[in-house]
C-alpha cells in the first residue's frame, strides 16, 4: 500500500543563516565553519587549507 513514504513530502532542508562576522551561509546553532566563531566568539580556529 506504500504508506511508509507517506512522510517523506513533509520532510525539508535545514534553512541557512547568515554569519554575523563572516557573512558565510551556516545552519543556525552551529559554529560557522567558514570563520569558525559561534555565538560573538571564536570556537575554532580555521585555516584556510588548499
Amino acid at each position: 500500500m506504500k504508506m511508509r513514504r507517506a512522510y517523506n513530502s513533509v520532510l525539508k532542508l535545514p534553512q541557512l543563516g547568515t554569519c554575523p562576522q563572516c557573512a558565510a551561509p551556516y545552519i543556525p546553532h552551529r559554529v560557522c565553519p567558514a570563520c569558525g566563531y559561534y555565538k560573538g566568539r571564536q570556537v575554532l580556529t580555521v585555516t584556510a587549507g588548499a
